[in-house]
């Protein structure tokens, strides 16, 4: 995919995103994971600044080679324990927070940095293969986080099960709900990240206040 298809890419879904808000600020994350630091660069040239990555070794890379950009990188995959201290070093947000174990693993690595943005990641529709807490562990998840100073409770994330409009629009009023209840109770809560490249629109117009594209912005993804 060439520069400028990326460009009209970029500018479609910022169209979408605004028509579906009606209003409402809706941040983009455009999900870099698999895709060169080339075209992360290209996006950013657009004024794309937000990028998602699933593994830190290979968010690190793609950093070192972009360290002249002011961009701000989130983790988005599922986080074990063991790589808790290379990502308080190497994101500005996790998105993935979804057990209480690695919240003071995040906390002792973050150092001199600025507070690491926190979202609890909800396992929304109870499904086996995903990570996230249950909808009732994320009161107990975020007193856990905000007993840190080196975190920033943000708010929540979730990826719903795949369906038609109807279920995924219940699992995002369910999202909303709780993202609701959250945010009533703790003054830092502001973000709820739900909708990727198929559902973003239904996710916005549902709650959504940060969306997740990658295969609509960058093109379909080729595995190592």
């Amino acid at each position: 995919m060439d520069t400028e298809e990326k460009a009209a890419r970029l500018a479609d879904i910022k169209a979408r995103m605004t028509r579906a808000a009606a209003g409402r600020p809706v941040r983009l994350l455009a999900v870099s994971k698999l895709k060169p630091a080339s075209a992360i660069r290209e996006l950013a040239a657009q004024g794309q600044t937000e990028f998602g990555e699933n593994y830190v070794q290979e968010a690190q890379a793609k950093q070192a080679e972009l360290a002249d950009l002011p961009l701000t990188w989130h983790l988005i995959g599922p986080l074990q324990s063991n790589k808790c201290a290379a990502a308080a070093a190497t994101f500005d947000w996790v998105q993935s927070v979804d057990r209480e174990k690695i919240v003071p693993l995040l906390a002792q690595h973050r150092g001199n940095r600025p507070p690491l943005n926190v979202l609890i990641q909800v396992n929304i529709d109870d499904e086996a293969s995903k990570s996230g807490c249950r909808p009732e562990a994320v009161s107990a998840l975020a007193v856990s986080i905000l007993r840190f100073p080196e975190l920033r409770l943000r708010g929540l994330m979730a990826i719903p099960a795949p369906g038609d409009a109807n279920t995924l629009g219940s699992a995002f009023r369910r999202m909303a709900g709780l993202f609701d209840s959250l945010r009533a109770q703790h003054a830092s809560v502001d973000t709820l990240s739900m909708g990727m490249s198929d559902d973003f629109e239904l996710a916005i117009a549902e709650g959504a206040s940060l969306i997740r594209v990658g295969s609509a912005l960058f093109g379909a993804r080729i595995s190592p």
